[in-house]
C-alpha cells in the first residue's frame, strides 16, 4: 500500500483557515497529485478522491482476507510457515490502521465544515 499520499494530504491543514494565496496553491497542488493516481476523463476532484478512498478500502479488505486465509491454513496445519502468516497479519494491521486514520481525518474535516457559519 502506498503511504506517500498521506504526506501530500498534509497540505490540506491550511486550507479554509485563511484566505491566503498559499492555501489556494496547496489546493491546486493537491488536485494535481490526486489526478496522477486516478484515471479520470471528465470528473471532479471529489470524484478522484472518492475513487481513491474506495480503492484503499478494497485493498484493505484484500489484505484482511489474505491474513484470515493464512491464519486458517496455519490452524489447519496446511502450512508451517509462520513468516508468511506474520507478514500477512502485519500488512492487514497496517492497512486497517491507515484506513481508520483516513476515516478519522475525514470525519474531523466534516465536523469542522458543519460547524462553519455561513
Amino acid at each position: 500500500m502506498d503511504l506517500s499520499s498521506i504526506a501530500r494530504l498534509s497540505n490540506l491543514t491550511n486550507i479554509g483557515t485563511s484566505l491566503n494565496p498559499a492555501g489556494i496553491g496547496s489546493m491546486s497542488s493537491l488536485t494535481g497529485t490526486l489526478a496522477d493516481g486516478v484515471e479520470k476523463t471528465d470528473g471532479t476532484l471529489f470524484d478522484a478522491f472518492l475513487a481513491s478512498a474506495v480503492d484503499n478500502i478494497k485493498k484493505t479488505n484484500s489484505y484482511l482476507s489474505d491474513a484470515e486465509d493464512e491464519e486458517i491454513k496455519f490452524a489447519l496445519g496446511e502450512t508451517d510457515n509462520t513468516h508468511d502468516l506474520m507478514i500477512s497479519l502485519q500488512k492487514a494491521s497496517t492497512a486497517l490502521q491507515y484506513t481508520v486514520a483516513i476515516r478519522d481525518k475525514l470525519m474531523d474535516a466534516y465536523k469542522e465544515i458543519m460547524q462553519m457559519q455561513i
